[in-house]
């Protein structure tokens, strides 16, 4: 900036640089977004209060930012974003000869030339339609275009005669505007919206050139120039604002007014001199959660935190309650020899909350035999490449990769009625097929298994009866957010 202000003419130093004006130009078009981020986060939180404000953003924002710029542009002669980075508005004075030369402009002799500059009443007027009108304007436009003109496209390439929207000869009042508004938007905004960018470029492009005293062709209309804030303009808003406190203090002993804190007239310039802190700490917050989400060191003062924490096992409800510690040791002291005892049933299957059917899922992993390998629920092997799904469970890569996805063999086997290894072959209703005596537990007509297949179970499809389990964990039945994005790697 200061070498493009040193490469400009030596007289004039306090004309603004383009990149500083830019730079004013982006944060100010930053600062609607932004605000319209924070209140649609709270809204998730209270809709009940906040969805009606949501709907009228652009209203209130303009009517906020028309109170906040004019409160700015009558104390220091620039708009909010503006004095962030110490610049001003000023009027261009023209002589009989032309514009009043700069070196008379900034000359400290001239004090009166300096107090003609200010804005009065119907500039800070003109100015605030360009700061707050016109860009509402403009984004109401821009709405009504990227929601009614693809539209319309859409409409022209369905009709068979590719024939546009007709008005009606009977159609209301408000047809007929709308339908104005519409013709508009296709025919005459984009146009317009065109010109107005390629005019703010031919005057960026003078304003960089010294060629132009305007860099807007806004400013041009109102006939306003950006000026840099000198000392003597510092100086001025100092003793203005001291001037502003010696008169509110006697006025505060007249009777009938009050100059407590919580006064509306104290409170309400309080709150808008305020705003000046307010930016330069939003920007430090903004840069502050920037660098730690960025940085390393979140993660480590995390890591740190958790180091000495030992999270407990899941608790699966669908797996039935284990026996006490007396009731296992007496079982084991008792019966050492004999005949194992029969396994436990299996649990009933989760239902799915959206098809009401019952989910395919395997049992919990038994406890390993040794500490060095532990076996997969799904395919009952070694774990091969440790994945995790968020639910605790791990399972082999390919194994719960596939299975998420559906094309795991087991839930093909599953589907189709063949049986798997090591599983027990469910019916319709949760019954167990029998392999010894070739019926299915559950039916209400016990038929004899006449067409067996080679793993001895009788084959069925059950589509349309069960869900194959694809884009849940294959224990708990439960969805996995965002599918197999949702596996983490588990590195031993």
């Amino acid at each position: 900036m200061e070498f493009m202000s040193a490469l400009q003419s030596g007289v004039d130093e306090l004309k603004p640089s383009l990149f500083e004006l830019n730079a004013e130009t982006q944060l100010s078009s930053l600062l609607a977004p932004t605000l319209r981020y924070l209140l649609t986060l709270l809204t998730y939180r209270s809709p009940r209060y906040l969805l009606r404000i949501l709907n009228r953003f652009d209203e209130l924002n303009a009517l906020l930012f028309l109170l906040l710029e004019h409160y700015y542009l009558s104390t220091y002669s620039s708009s909010f974003t503006e004095h962030f980075y110490s610049l001003k508005r000023t009027r261009v004075l023209r002589t009989k000869g032309g514009e009043i030369p700069r070196a008379q402009l900034n000359s400290s002799t001239s004090s009166f030339v300096g107090e003609a500059l200010r804005l009065r009443r119907r500039d800070i007027w003109r100015n605030l339609a360009v700061l707050v009108a016109i860009p509402y304007i403009k984004r109401k436009l821009d709405d009504g275009f990227d929601v009614h003109v693809p539209q319309a496209a859409a409409g022209a390439m369905l009709l068979d005669n590719r024939q546009e929207e007709v008005l009606e000869d009977d159609a209301t009042i408000k047809q007929r505007i709308f339908y104005i508004y519409k013709w508009f938007l296709r025919k005459v905004y984009p146009g317009l919206n065109a010109t107005y960018y390629l005019t703010t470029l031919a005057f960026n492009l003078a304003y960089l050139f010294d060629k132009s005293k305007f860099h807007s062709p806004l400013l041009w209309l109102v006939n306003t120039r950006m000026r840099r804030m000198s000392a003597a303009d510092h100086r001025a808003i100092d003793q203005a604002a001291m001037k502003a406190q010696t008169t509110a203090s006697s006025q505060g002993q007249r009777p009938g007014l009050s100059n407590s804190m919580l006064s509306p007239r104290v409170l309400a310039g309080t709150m808008l001199s305020s705003t000046r802190f307010l930016l330069p700490a939003s920007i430090f917050a903004l840069k502050f959660l920037e660098w730690w989400h960025a940085s390393d060191f979140a993660r480590q003062l995390s890591r740190k935190a958790t180091e000495g924490l030992i999270l407990p096992p899941p608790i699966i409800r669908a797996i039935p309650k284990t026996t006490t510690t007396k009731q296992a040791s007496s079982a084991d002291s008792t019966s050492e020899k004999e005949t194992p005892a029969e396994p436990k049933p299996r649990a009933p299957p989760p239902i799915s909350a959206s098809t009401h059917l019952p989910i395919l899922t395997v049992p919990p992993p038994q406890p390993a035999i040794n500490d060095k390998e532990s076996i997969c629920p799904i395919c009952t092997n070694p774990i091969v490449t440790a994945t995790a799904s968020p639910y605790g469970y791990v399972y082999c890569y390919t194994c719960i990769h596939r299975w998420v996805n559906g094309t795991h063999e087991r839930q093909a086997a599953f589907m189709e009625g063949r049986a798997w290894p090591d599983d027990e072959d469910l019916d319709d209703d949760g019954g167990v097929i029998d392999e010894d005596e070739g019926y299915v537990e559950g039916d209400n007509e016990k038929e004899p298994d006449q067409d067996r297949g080679r793993e001895g179970k009788k084959k069925h499809t059950r589509d349309g009866s069960w869900e194959n389990g694809s884009g849940r964990c294959a224990i708990t039945g439960r969805k996995i957010l965002g599918g197999t994005e949702g596996l983490r790697r588990v590195v031993v």
